[in-house]
């Protein structure tokens, strides 16, 4: 990836590698060159989460396309996968959200789409990488884009009917009445907090939430996708059917049975992967995972005839090879789960209403449809690092990654890899027991530490 931009996006702490200065460059780069590319006037629209840094990038990049001469359109707190669908339906030249996802409230990040509610093209994000830098790609001299004067100055529009739309979409989605099922709802004080429930209780739903008490400065506090825990107890407690869980931006969704038990993106791969097998409606037989998904996935697969590829991590890799194979159902076992029919990227409250979907059609409870999977276990650990690449190539990391390997064999795998938008390097390990996973891990992370890539 590039210097700035990540497999999601520029992201980084706001205010401190990701300034107003850099929304309000890619606000004003981006309106002059969609402007130009288009010979008219650009239309962008832009979403954010419920950051307290989020209105300081709004206003920046609102800022940025409007002097270049582009129409700003404002969506407000939003989620990601509104941002991308009110941009492909609404004749938008691009979309933009800001976002940090999962990350804590300090962090922030902005997410560039295309005309058709795409990820942005690495061409495109090139070029703007540039101008940040302000350099030219062929080393000529370099021009700031040009202020647009007069009546070419660009304004802002008010789209919050924009994302009323997308709520409405949504409802669309729902084939069968929720009446007399118990759901909770954990919205990370994040962008979903005024749309889950809204969504919902409109098919019918009984429905409890949590975070959903956004002030600026506790998305994903111990709330979220990233914090199951809260839902598990939520449903628990509260005697529900099951629970779904969002991350900051809603494009990811976890679940939580009727049991209380957790329910990865694996597994609701599995669920409604099988659900689609099982009616011919999963096209060419095959659900696009990523590299991290479970070894269980794989085996439930095959026991059922089911074929699976695998990307690099991150929902864009996956995108794009459902695109370019016509593929229907792909994602992560973090939870972004693309249903390719109805949307271009994860999709949270979707990702929920096609689970209750399979669930209300097959008259089963969740831990029902995902008792026949599985899981191995598993270990994930990040170590912050100095030099991403570095220490991943560095020759002793690699000698313990394959010593590893090889002692697993046919049981079990081990995966390091670089974070796409943090100063990490993520280690996990898959074996037949945890103690196994847990050892093999530290013995990868002790190398790490010893060689001096820790920061």
């Amino acid at each position: 990836m590039g210097k700035y931009f990540g497999t999601d996006g520029f992201r980084g702490e706001a205010n401190g590698n990701l300034t107003a200065e850099h929304a309000f460059r890619i606000g004003r780069f981006l309106g002059y060159y969609l402007g130009k590319k288009k010979g008219e006037r650009a239309k962008v629209v832009i979403g954010k989460d419920t950051r307290r840094s989020g209105y300081m990038f709004e206003y920046a990049l609102a800022g940025g396309l409007v002097s270049s001469g582009a129409d700003a359109y404002l969506l407000h707190v939003t989620t990601t996968p509104s941002v991308a669908y009110v941009t492909r339906t609404d004749g938008f030249d691009a979309g933009v959200m800001i976002s940090a996802s999962h990350n804590s409230f300090y962090d922030n990040g902005i997410k560039l789409f295309n005309e058709h509610g795409e990820k942005m093209d690495e061409s495109t994000i090139t070029l703007i990488e540039n101008d940040l830098d302000k350099i030219t790609a062929d080393g000529s001299e370099y021009c700031e884009p040009p202020y647009a004067t007069g009546e070419n100055i660009g304004r802002t529009v008010d789209y919050v009917a924009g994302r009323n739309r997308y709520v409405g979409y949504l409802i669309s989605l729902g084939v069968y009445s929720f009446k007399g099922i118990k759901v909770g709802l954990d919205c990370a004080n994040g962008s979903a907090w005024n749309i889950a429930k809204t969504v919902f209780d409109a098919l019918g739903a009984k429905t409890y939430v949590t975070g959903v008490e956004p002030d600026g400065t506790n998305i994903n506090r111990a709330v979220g996708s990233t914090h199951i825990e809260n839902l598990q107890k939520f449903v628990v407690d509260n005697g529900l059917d099951v629970g779904f869980a969002y991350d900051g931006d809603a494009d990811r969704c976890l679940c939580v049975d009727d049991k209380g038990n957790l329910v990865d993106g694996d597994q609701i791969m599995y669920l409604y992967g099988r659900y689609l097998h099982e009616r011919g409606k999963l096209l060419h037989n095959t659900v696009v995972t990523t590299v991290m998904s479970n070894f269980g996935l794989y085996k439930a697969f095959d026991e059922i005839g089911i074929l699976y590829e695998k990307t690099p991590v991150g929902d864009k890799y996956v995108y794009e090879r459902m695109a370019s194979g016509g593929f229907s159902l792909g994602g992560e076992q973090s939870g972004h789960i693309i249903f390719s029919k109805y949307a271009t990227t994860g999709d949270g409250i979707l990702t929920s209403l096609k689970i209750m979907q399979a669930m209300i059609d097959k008259k089963s409870t969740l831990s029902q449809l995902v008792a026949p999977m599985k899981v191995y276990p598993q270990v994930l650990k990040n170590v912050r690092v100095k030099d991403k690449k570095q220490a991943r190539e560095d020759k002793d990391v690699c000698a313990a990654v394959e010593k590893v390997a090889k002692a697993l064999g046919d049981s079990g795998r081990v995966l390091v890899r670089e974070s796409g938008t943090e100063p990490l390097i993520r280690v996990m390990v898959e074996a037949e027991s945890e103690e196994i996973c847990q050892s093999y891990v530290d013995e990868i992370l002790a190398v790490i530490e010893a060689k001096g890539h820790k920061n």
